[in-house]
């Protein structure tokens, strides 16, 4: 009886009340994320397929796809590279001010989106600080998708630098250090010990900062201009159906924006779960 009782307490998870807590996440996450995307098909669903197609195919629609994947992409590869040098820069240099560049990575969370929007279109319209330099030189920003892409850049770098900057710090140097003492030059070293110890941690970054640009809306509204087939997103294609009262078209082109982006962010957690796999395996 001893035996079988001790058997019972050390079959017991360390930390208690696991069924209560997984209930309550999945709660949790049925009430916030769950619910709220079910209700977007069962909104579409109220089309029929005929109309389901005329909708999500529709020359303005798919120019609007091109415009939100396309920038949300490129700004998201962008803030890749940059974001994993200012990162670089804040856990292994020390200089003067590092602490205030340090807050200022964190401002795009902190300020509203429509702000950051009407101050980016301020500065890089044709009579804006920026706009004005480039103007002459024949470069447009605030109106086209580079505009699009620079809010984007803006608003996605700090994740990026946060996903980066914690591996950077717990990083061992002294693995480093023996790669240059056997006679590996800096980039040598930097490519094949240091970038795939980031590699992970780059790709959630990029996958988060990829994943928030599709659906970003306040920053990007006021500098894309909003013209059809050009400039126009999908989020405001949405809400403009939405002020139309035309609910199943807005939930149609949500609806295949969510699965498109669900099967990209898959993608990139694959290629995250091969180098994880393989990092272990070397």
């Amino acid at each position: 009886m001893k035996g079988s009782r001790t058997g019972k307490v050390r079959s017991k998870n360390v930390l208690p009340g696991f069924g209560l807590s997984l209930g309550f996440t999945i709660a949790y996450l049925s009430l916030i994320v769950l619910i709220p995307l079910a209700g977007v098909f069962i909104k579409t669903s109220g089309l029929s397929w005929s109309e389901f197609w005329a909708v999500i195919l529709d020359p303005r629609v798919l120019a609007s796809y091109r415009v939100s994947f396309s920038t949300a992409f490129f700004a998201a590869l962008v803030n890749l590279v940059f974001g994993l040098l200012v990162a670089w820069v804040l856990v292994r240099y020390r200089f003067p001010g590092k602490k205030i560049i340090d807050s200022l990575v964190d401002l795009p969370f902190a300020l509203p989106t429509a702000v950051a929007g009407i101050a980016l279109t301020a500065i890089y319209a044709p009579n804006g600080w920026v706009g004005s330099l480039l103007e002459p030189l024949g470069l447009k920003v605030a109106y086209t998708p580079l505009g699009i892409t620079i809010a984007l850049i803006f608003i996605g770098i700090p994740f990026v630098v946060r996903t980066v900057q914690p591996v950077l710090q717990d990083f061992e140097k002294d693995t480093e250090e023996a790669a240059v003492m056997l006679g590996a030059y800096r980039l040598r070293t930097f490519w094949k010990v240091v970038l795939p110890e980031l590699m992970p941690a780059l790709l959630t970054g990029f996958a988060l900062a990829f994943a928030r640009g599709i659906g970003e809306y306040g920053s990007v509204v006021f500098i894309s201009g909003n013209m059809p087939l050009k400039t126009e997103i999908a989020p405001l294609l949405i809400m403009t159906k939405l002020e139309q009262y035309d609910y199943a078209g807005a939930t149609a082109i949500a609806a295949v924006m969510l699965v498109v982006s669900f099967l990209l962010l898959l993608l990139i957690n694959f290629f995250q779960w091969r180098i994880n796999r393989r990092t272990i395996a070397d």
